[in-house]
This record gives structure tokens, sequence and C-alpha cells, in this order.
């Protein structure tokens, strides 16, 4: 079986963050994700981003392709915005009730180099499939979405019921005993977390580690499984967001 994608290990995940994290942390959680710069300069001072270092994190962002530039105001790039709606259905997966199928999705193209194998991987991964053997990828059909139109080029799809029991299969599939480690450690920290800085950097690992949950059926799930409040304590985080994005609204 070829290995999954990890749950990333909470520890690793509350690496410091730079200016440019901040920034994007900030316009990730603004809807929509643009924010004028003498705005930008009041909302990262809490997070120990003086006004010089934000000016050159945007300058280099802006020429990365990470931001747009509109008179003083800045907005994330059409890459970024698929990021921002990734996040935002990590913090919120449209489910539907599971009656025992899977989705299967077999690979068919052939002659792809190794960046678009390793991209493809990627794409698959993100849609929170899992690959049993090479070229075969499968989940519960319990996700409320279609698969692109670019992965449906590239492979067939397929409605399934394995014979493997299906409890079985799904942990063979994903690390969920690392993964809910991995979200309790997110969830203390957090708790313990009273700076903004701190906070920040919790939650910005807590949303890569959203986007790493399988979103798995209960039925398919440990009973004391994180990943309902792991989402909780990140939708609350991202109220604190918005109530400083309000307020600098209210004072405009």
């Amino acid at each position: 079986m070829c290995v999954n994608v990890p749950a990333e290990p909470a520890a690793a995940g509350l690496r410091p963050l730079s200016a440019r994290s901040v920034v994007l942390s900030l316009l990730l959680g603004a809807h929509p994700p643009e924010l004028p710069v003498k705005d930008l300069v009041r909302l990262v001072e809490p997070f120990g981003v003086g006004g010089s270092t934000l000016r050159a994190a945007l300058s280099r962002m802006v020429a990365a392709g990470d931001l747009r530039r509109t008179d003083a105001v800045y907005r994330l790039s059409d890459r970024l915005l698929d990021r921002q709606r990734r996040q935002d259905d990590a913090a919120d997966p449209r489910t539907r009730a599971w009656h025992g199928d899977w989705e299967m999705v077999v690979i068919t193209a052939t002659g792809r180099g190794p960046a678009e194998r390793a991209d493809l991987r990627a794409r698959l991964a993100a849609l929170r499939l899992a690959e049993l053997r090479e070229g075969v990828w499968l989940r519960p059909a319990n996700l409320d979405r279609p698969l692109p139109a670019d992965v449906r080029r590239v492979a067939l799809a397929y409605t399934a019921r394995p014979e493997e029991p299906p409890r079985e299969l799904a942990a063979r599939l994903w690390p969920l005993a690392d993964w809910a480690s991995g979200a309790r450690l997110l969830l203390t920290r957090a708790d313990d977390a009273a700076r903004p800085a701190d906070r920040l950097t919790v939650y910005a690992a807590a949303v890569r580690h959203l986007l790493a949950d399988p979103v798995l059926p209960p039925a398919l799930l440990p009973s004391d499984w994180p990943g309902d409040a792991l989402r909780t304590a990140y939708a609350g985080y991202r109220r604190e967001l918005a109530a400083a994005l309000g307020a600098r609204d209210e004072r405009q």
C-alpha cells in the first residue's frame, strides 16, 4: 500500500510565523480577501510585525504573485483564492449521509512527467481521497462535492463496495491515531495560548491539520475522534479575526 498524506505533527506545525504568514492568515480569513495597507499596519502590530517589515513583506509577496495590489489595497491572488476555498471547506466540510458506498478513482492517463504526477497526487489528496495502490484512490462516499473536471480528464470514477470491513480499510488508508493525537495537542496549546502571536501560530497549525482530516463517516471513526472539537475551536478563532476586521470597517 502506498503511503498517504500523514497528519502534520502538531509540534512541527507550531513554527514561528513570518510577516508573510501573518499577512496571509489575515487575508485568508477575510471575506472578501482584501485589506488596505493602513489597516494591515494596525492589524499586524499585535503579532510583532512592524510597519517597515510589513511593507517589505508586501512588496515581496506582490513580486512572488501571492498578492495583487490596486492603489493601496492588497488582495489575494487567484492561486491563493483557491487555498482560501480549501481552508473554508476544511473548517466546514460539506457532507451527506453515508450508506456504505465508496468513491473509487482510477488514473487512466499515461505519459505524465514526475511534476505532473506529483501535482495530481496532491490534487487527489486535497479531495480527501487515499491511495490504496499506485493509481487507485478511494474514500467513503460521504462528501457532498463533485470531482473536478481536470481530474475526470485523467481518471475514471466509480462507486464501489470493498469486501474488506470498512473500519479496517479506513484505518489502513489513513493515520487516524496520529491525526487524533495531533488534534488533541493543538487543542491543548490553543487553550494555553494567550498572546495574539501565540494564538495565530496555534490556529495556523490547526487549519493545516484540518486540511489533512479525512472527514470520514462517524461509523468509521474512533468514538473519541477530535475532528469536530478542533473545527469548533478554529471557527471560534475565525470569529475573533472577523471581529477585528469588523472593528476596522466601523472606523471607515
